[in-house]
């Protein structure tokens, strides 16, 4: 099952950008045996200003897809629940899960709806970059929870 983050904004050269990468990179490795990955993060921008532009150019990557949308409002859930939720969603046979990351407004309501699932950081705030991180992160430890790696501790 292939992976993609999809969020609006370019986060460039910064030490967040590094450690997205990282932890994709990771995350494709470990996953390949599995048959997880690669995971990869596409950056888009809106044409114009507003979360319906933003929504439009989330939306050109979704097709054929199952979508879990990043919204504070979303399901929090622990990283063993959401290895297994991972787990399960590829043994149903979903070939591409994407996770949309919404600008600093968050995501379109239409956007929103068009989700299969939601997920939430918490109740506390994050910059947009680093949620960005943390959600690699959790991807990558997920993998790991399902590879038996020892990454992951209780």
């Amino acid at each position: 099952m292939r992976i993609a983050i999809v969020a609006v904004g370019r986060l460039g050269r910064s030490p967040e950008a590094e450690l997205v990468r990282l932890y994709a990179d990771r995350a494709s490795a470990t996953g390949r045996a599995l048959g997880l990955g690669p995971v990869e993060v596409i950056e888009v921008e809106g044409r114009k200003p507003g979360k319906a532009a933003e929504a439009e150019a989330l939306g050109s990557h979704l097709a054929h897809s199952r979508i879990i949308a990043c919204d504070e409002t979303g399901r929090a859930r622990s990283s063993r629940d959401f290895a297994a939720e991972i787990g399960w969603l590829r043994d149903d046979g979903v070939r591409r899960l994407v996770f949309l990351v919404g600008g600093a407004d968050g995501l379109d309501s239409a956007l929103r709806a068009r989700a299969h699932d939601t997920l939430a950081f918490g109740l506390q705030t994050w910059p947009h970059a680093l949620a960005r991180v943390m959600l690699t992160e959790q991807i990558y430890r997920a993998i790991t929870v399902l590879a038996g790696s020892p990454y992951h501790r209780d």
